[in-house]
């Protein structure tokens, strides 16, 4: 991993020296919809359903997993370092591996609160790991909360459809 410490998102955390992203939306309610959000996430079909490319090392997220995601001529190097699925909360969140443009660690994930909603979200710490990030300043800030927005809306559509 390029950063440190490793895990946070799972737990919210928000260690300094690094920029942070909270993104919520809701999806719905329902247990069927909290499971097939769920589903969406685990697989990165969410992630695909964005137009990025996903090359995983396995099927489904689950911890060490290596993943690059590309958007456009972008690659990022990742691994999984937590996956969670239960009856409350469904996702996951990947470290930033060497040649990544960005360190630090990203989370994604559904939640089924005590009022029957369907929450999805997005946790993120990073900086700037490479020329073309310090570069990119603000416009790096807003691609990744887009980025979030993008999945959330993706996310939305496909259940939506397969509903």
């Amino acid at each position: 991993m390029t950063y440190s410490p490793v895990g946070g998102t799972r737990t919210s955390e928000r260690p300094p020296g690094f920029r942070h992203l909270f993104f919520r939306m809701p999806l719905g309610t329902g247990a069927s919809r909290y499971a097939q959000a769920g589903a969406h996430i685990l697989s990165f079909r969410m992630h695909r359903a964005t137009g990025a490319k996903i090359v995983a090392s396995a099927a489904t997220a689950a911890p060490g997993v290596q993943l690059t995601v590309g958007l456009g001529p972008l690659r990022a190097p990742c691994e999984i370092v937590w996956a969670e699925k239960s009856e409350k909360r469904t996702g996951w969140g990947y470290g930033t591996r060497p040649g990544h443009p960005a360190s630090g660690e990203e989370a994604f994930f559904v939640e089924h609160d005590e009022r029957d909603r369907v929450w999805f979200t997005v946790v993120a710490y990073s900086r700037p790991a490479s020329l073309l990030m310090r570069l990119g300043g603000p416009f790096a800030v807003g691609f990744q909360h887009l980025y979030a927005r993008l999945c959330g809306r993706a996310l939305k559509r496909l259940c939506t459809v397969n509903s």
